[in-house]
């Protein structure tokens, strides 16, 4: 990966590739996740550390069976062990659930994949009753061996008791002198185990990441399978190419309309008749009914309320709550503020720590001034009021109900309902006042 960052840590969706295979892997029911980790452990630990999990280490890399050989003391007999990998990172729970169902006490389970060019993989050796009989590395396989396209992901369901038995068994005497799991299968066959095998539904479930393309490719088709969830739900999409999402996403509501280049990160709750427009980034809010979001819009941590309309070039920062029916406008910043029904605030405004009534008509160029530089004031802006372009209201201060507010002012005291305030410097015009010319530089 060119990277200093472990390479299961780089991420699809704007999520690890570690963290997929593990939020897949915690909807198997009674399971207990062992992650196996080598250069970068801590690092590792660190950006995941939320993770219910044993972390075990491998302190040598020497092979995928010398890996499982350090989780033994954490199996049981009567275990089903099943063996991921973080760097598989689109594998799907049916494709694992189908896995698990095959294995017994009698046999063990494989998942294969065919491909038109096998080339780097391990080949699967079947008999000619087409029963498994090994897996042959690429590098120790014959000419004959490496025609075969059926190939090892990797990716197995075994006993725990008879797993260990063959972990310890393994040896190193193979061309990369290394501990592969793949000759497990062998022995479970020498032993009699039936090796029964199933494969996914398609090809990039069992894809691993070893370079920048590879993750971008799948990054590619994990956001493909997304846009076709979302239209599978009724879900618009005006190009499906050129959407993303990176979270959970939960669709309430029909008759969804989303633009290009729309981002959609985190958990968001869409309502019914929502019409995204392009280009906007959307991160942890709630959108009701009927909302209109234009283009250019970034929103975090916010919620609308229905009938709303924000944008174009619109920004929603944390904790913003918008009642229904109101109107946010380009250009407008809005940061930890409640803004009640049917509120404006049009053009050109930054309203920040702020209780707004309903009604209210906020004019452009209007800012709450609520940071001195060391503390957060509140600024309270009651029903009805106008605020008129150019204000300037320095917190911490009330307007009260229907007050109306001249443009121009800059207000540092609370205001008396139902009256006009206006706060300006007097206005001077000098007669004889004469232009500064420059002086000619000989």
């Amino acid at each position: 990966m060119r990277s200093e960052k472990p390479k299961v840590l780089h991420a699809i969706a704007n999520k690890p590739m570690l963290k997929h295979v593990y939020a897949m892997s915690k909807q198997i029911e009674d399971n207990t996740i062992n992650i196996i980790y080598g250069h970068g452990g801590e690092q590792l630990q660190s950006a995941c550390a939320e993770l219910d999990a044993n972390w075990v280490e491998q302190a040598q890399q020497l092979g995928t069976g010398h890996a499982v050989q350090q989780v033994i003391p954490f199996i049981g007999d009567q275990d089903i062990v099943l063996i991921l990998y973080a760097d598989v990172p689109l594998l799907k729970l049916a494709t694992v659930l189908r896995l698990l169902e095959l294995v017994n006490e009698k046999a063990l389970a494989l998942l294969t994949v065919n491909l038109n060019d096998p080339s780097g993989y391990g080949r699967i050796v079947r008999n000619e009753h087409a029963q498994v009989q090994k897996i042959v590395e690429e590098k120790d396989a014959t000419l004959h061996e490496k025609l075969i396209q059926e190939v090892n992901t990797g990716i197995l369901a075994v006993p725990g008791g008879p797993l260990k038995r063959w972990l310890n068994a393994l040896d190193n005497n193979n061309a990369q002198g290394e501990y592969y799991l793949t000759d497990i299968i062998a022995m479970a066959v020498a032993e009699g185990v039936h090796i029964v095998t199933t494969q996914p539904e398609d090809e990039a479930e069992v894809m691993g990441v070893n370079n920048r393309m590879q993750l971008n490719y799948l990054e590619r088709v994990y956001q493909a399978r997304q846009a076709e969830y979302f239209m599978s739900q009724g879900v618009t999409l005006i190009d499906a190419k050129r959407f993303d999402v990176r979270g959970d996403i939960e669709l309430l509501g029909q008759d969804i309309e989303i633009d290009i280049n729309v981002i959609l990160e985190g958990r968001i709750h869409i309502g019914n008749n929502v019409r995204i427009g392009a280009n906007c980034i959307i991160k942890n809010a709630v959108i009701a009914d009927d909302v209109e979001i234009l283009p250019h819009c970034v929103i975090e941590n916010a919620t609308i309320g229905r009938g709303s309309r924000i944008g174009p070039f619109a920004r929603l920062r944390p904790d913003t709550e918008l009642a229904d029916n109101v109107h946010i406008g380009n250009f407008v910043e809005i940061k930890k503020s409640t803004i009640a029904t049917g509120s404006k605030v049009n053009h050109l405004s930054y309203i920040g720590d702020t209780t707004m009534g309903s009604r209210v008509n906020v004019g452009a160029g209007t800012i709450t001034c609520n940071y001195d530089g060391v503390n957060k004031f509140k600024t309270i802006i009651k029903d009805g009021v106008f605020i008129g372009s150019n204000s300037q209201l320095v917190a911490p201060v009330t307007l009260a109900e229907n007050a109306t507010i001249g443009a121009g002012s800059t207000i540092t005291k609370d205001t008396p309902a139902n009256q006009l305030t206006l706060a300006r410097s007097k206005q001077v015009s000098l007669a004889n006042w004469q232009r500064p010319v420059k002086k000619e530089i000989k």
